[in-house]
């Protein structure tokens, strides 16, 4: 036992052996009184960033980028010429659904393409409103993936892994940038419904939106379509604010125990989260309700917009998030699996979505909102220059292609109304300025401020990235 004297600490003694711990302190408040994002428990940014919020709009099951924005008219003369031999020189990948065929036939694309915008960007008919944004767009044509069936293609584009249990790039986000408001998540999730009934719809799973490896606050928080946007989001009857208050309490006292005997993190998460739940069950009916959105809101967003769990209506559920401070919203739109009958299907599936994105960056750009807003919009991987299944002139399928597809970028640091990347006369190589889903994610984290080098978490012994240990590239050229 040490003597009573031994055991006092002096003065002098506090301060030489906590001078460290005290200056990390004042270190730590200067930092956060001139960053809300270090109070918010957000990383320091390495970089400056150009946007600090962004929206994935991701379209599921794979949009054509044959049918929308990779114009390749030389096709047409060449329609139903079979690419059995060309296939085999240029050792294509079959999924399970074509290797059975017994021809290849080519499949030039049935809509009209036209120049749009200063910039003379080529758009097909299926999207008339994207085509009137030309110019507020960048059409990424020489996207490339790993994946060829739906699942794992999923995965690495949303979470930059095949594998399960990694964590989601709304989570990085949310992981690196921080709150800014504490009555919302940093990271909601909408699903959109489609209007297609005859589409393969894809099942997704929340594996796209977790956190996977890091702290749970940061999972992507889903709000339904239909009925309460979050479950259990009123009291149940006879039970007053005050009374789920002292409820709460009493479960956080208890949590708080429990937490300072084991010291797991996740019990502090599961407060925070009991805290979160609270104040989003008065947050979000306020959120939800749109009477007090003008009617020039609803005409820009179409009509659709009135009905929740449209497209238009998630569109504008998203501006109205990301106005209270949500950092990242993503918003999937399954269906998009067009095998056959593509004409119809992708015609309605386009329907579904365009105008929606329209009135989205219209309305950010009205509210000087899109200059510090990121919209990303595409699926998981291309469709092939070929025909699945049965092929006429008016009618025909597609089967998935990883070798290239478009997607288009907007705001937060983008460069509007230009083209990058170029593909072959097929659109079925990259010719010139190929972009890898790893490229996609390190561009989207520079933009909003980190080093995808730099931005990490310790998990297993590991530091593990969003763009993993293979090399990944800024593309700078498509920054305004």
């Amino acid at each position: 036992m040490l003597h009573p004297y031994n055991a006092a600490v002096s003065r002098r003694q506090f301060f030489r052996t906590t001078t460290t711990g005290l200056g990390v302190a004042a270190l730590g408040s200067l930092i956060g009184r001139g960053n809300p994002a270090a109070l918010a428990e957000g990383m320091l940014p390495h970089l400056a960033p150009r946007a600090k919020r962004a929206i994935y709009i991701s379209l599921i099951g794979a949009p054509s980028q044959i049918d929308t924005f990779d114009y390749k008219p030389e096709l047409q003369k060449r329609f139903k010429e079979d690419l059995k031999d060309y296939l085999a020189k240029q050792g294509e990948r079959l999924t399970g659904m074509t290797s059975g065929q017994a021809a290849f036939p080519l499949a030039p694309s049935t809509f009209k393409f036209a120049q749009h915008g200063k910039s003379g960007t080529w758009i097909s008919d299926a999207l008339p409103w994207t085509a009137k944004m030309a110019d507020d767009i960048c059409v990424i044509r020489s996207m490339h993936t790993d994946a060829i069936n739906h699942e794992p293609a999923n995965q690495l584009v949303y979470t930059g892994s095949m594998q399960n249990g990694k964590a989601s790039i709304g989570s990085w986000l949310s992981y690196g940038l921080g709150s800014m408001n504490k009555d919302l998540p940093d990271f909601v999730v909408l699903h959109a419904r489609h209007s297609s009934p005859y589409s393969n719809v894809q099942a997704i799973s929340a594996r796209l939106w977790g956190q996977g490896f890091l702290p749970g606050k940061h999972a992507g928080v889903a709000l339904r379509a239909a009925g309460d946007p979050v479950l259990f989001l009123k009291d149940s009857a006879g039970i007053s604010r005050e009374t789920r208050r002292q409820m709460l309490d009493g479960i956080n006292a208890l949590n708080e125990r429990s937490l300072q005997a084991i010291g797991d993190p996740e019990i502090e998460t599961r407060i925070q989260q009991y805290e979160m739940a609270f104040r989003m069950q008065a947050s979000v009916p306020e959120l939800a309700d749109l009477s007090g959105e003008p009617e020039s809101i609803h005409e820009l967003y179409g009509p659709e917009s009135k009905d929740r769990g449209t497209f238009a209506n998630s569109a504008l559920m998203a501006r109205r998030l990301l106005e209270r401070g949500v950092r990242f919203v993503q918003i999937f739109h399954r269906g998009w699996d067009q095998h056959g009958d593509l004409p119809r299907d992708l015609a309605s599936q386009c329907k579904d979505v365009d105008q929606g994105c329209y009135g989205l960056i219209q309305d950010l750009k009205q509210r000087g909102m899109l200059e510090d807003t990121l919209v990303i919009w595409g699926g998981e991987f291309g469709r092939t220059v070929y025909c699945q299944g049965a092929l006429t002139p008016t009618n025909y399928g597609r089967a998935h292609h990883p070798r290239c597809f478009s997607i288009w970028m907007a705001g937060g640091g983008i460069k509007g109304g230009q083209s990058y990347g170029q593909t072959d006369d097929m659109s079925y190589n990259i010719v010139a300025d190929p972009v890898h889903i790893r490229d996609l994610h390190a561009t989207i984290l520079n933009l909003l401020g980190f080093d995808h080098e730099r931005l990490s978490f310790k998990f297993q012994g590991l530091d593990q990235r969003l763009t993993g240990v293979e090399p990944a590239k800024v593309i700078k050229e498509i920054f305004a």
